[in-house]
């Protein structure tokens, strides 16, 4: 009985989310923010701002920021800086907006139930974003017991019911661990791609086009379905496994 309750709030959970996206595309548009004037004190209280803000957070919860982390970081910026008046501009700000929110956990709660209360009447908005966090966290293949705190945290702040948060979670981890790394270095090489005999500089390059085409993109959310973006995650997860085995087998 348990398990159809569960299942059956993932279900609305994906409806909503998933049904949602092009409402999502047209609120997060360049007629959306065309007349903003970008400071950083304009983009630090924007609802995207301080979601940069909670990104950093959940990104170095467990002491560090990954490579692949910093990966679909970086990407996020490209998304969300392009929405705006002066990308670039907006782009270096909302780094700076990172950088200095990822030393700091004393305003954690607080900038989560800013943010909270700013999405509060839209679901969808509020599992979007806790999904992307939640997957953040995952890139590496796992979540660590401070970054688990953090979701925990942002999703009460959120005040997003609890089942329907680990049922997002739970769906998750429930991709990655059905994700078997490749078998061997050969098949890294394939799905990337690239050939051996190439250097690190040309397989990043061609790992970054890879991701940029599969990542969770926050703003150009384009109606896909939930069947796509459960592809699209274990996509994800397969490129980065492949980029690492092939990184530790060049050191």
């Amino acid at each position: 009985m348990g398990n159809i309750i569960l299942f059956a709030i993932l279900g609305a959970v994906f409806y909503y989310i998933f049904k949602s996206y092009k409402t999502y595309a047209s609120e997060y548009s360049q007629a959306a923010f065309k007349n903003m004037k970008i400071t950083k004190e304009t983009l630090e209280h924007s609802d995207l701002g301080l979601f940069v803000a909670l990104v950093a957070k959940v990104a170095k919860a467990d002491g560090k920021v990954d490579a692949l982390e910093a990966e679909l970081v970086g990407i996020m910026f490209d998304d969300i800086s392009a929405v705006f008046p002066e990308p670039q501009k907006t782009k270096d700000i909302l780094k700076q907006i990172f950088n200095e929110q990822k030393e700091r956990y004393d305003n954690l709660e607080q900038i989560a139930a800013t943010l909270g209360k700013a999405i509060k009447r839209d679901k969808a908005k509020q599992h979007q974003f806790i999904g992307f966090l939640i997957q953040l966290a995952f890139v590496d293949g796992e979540v660590s017991k401070s970054e688990e705190d953090v979701l925990s945290t942002i999703a009460e702040s959120f005040e997003i019911d609890p089942n329907l948060y680990h049922a997002i979670f739970d769906q998750f981890e429930k991709i990655i661990k059905n994700i078997h790394p490749k078998a061997n270095i050969q098949d890294a090489y394939k799905l990337l791609g690239v050939n051996e005999s190439d250097d690190m500089d040309a397989i990043k390059k061609a790992y970054r086009k890879l991701i940029r085409e599969y990542h969770p993109d926050i703003i150009k959310s384009q109606g896909k379905d939930e069947e796509y973006m459960k592809e699209a995650t274990e996509k994800t997860q397969e490129i980065n496994q492949a980029y690492e085995m092939i990184k530790n087998a060049k050191k």
